[in-house]
């Protein structure tokens, strides 16, 4: 898959992740699309752990089912994100 396949990939799971995601996020549309570009890695992986039994480093076709596993993967990215971010509340 070409990269500007992953760009467009990454844009609609980073924007339909951030959607699905209970709260708020914040961010722009440059972040919602390097956290879906990270989702489609980390979902395809995910996916080619599970089948394979190996880790290796792919993401995730332009298909429906390539297109779940994007959204999934960037549901973890966001969540991941989150934790990184999370201001304390001293």
């Amino acid at each position: 898959m070409n990269i500007i396949a992953w760009i467009v990939l990454g844009l609609i799971a980073g924007a339909i992740g951030k959607a699905i995601y209970p709260g708020r996020q914040g961010g722009g549309i440059v972040s919602t699309m390097i956290l879906g570009i990270i989702g489609a890695f980390v979902g395809g992986s995910i996916v080619s752990l599970l089948q394979t039994g190996t880790i290796q480093l792919t993401a995730a076709t332009l298909s429906i089912p390539g297109l779940i596993v994007a959204i999934l993967g960037a549901m973890i990215a966001i969540f991941i994100w989150g934790l990184i971010t999370r201001r304390s509340a001293v």
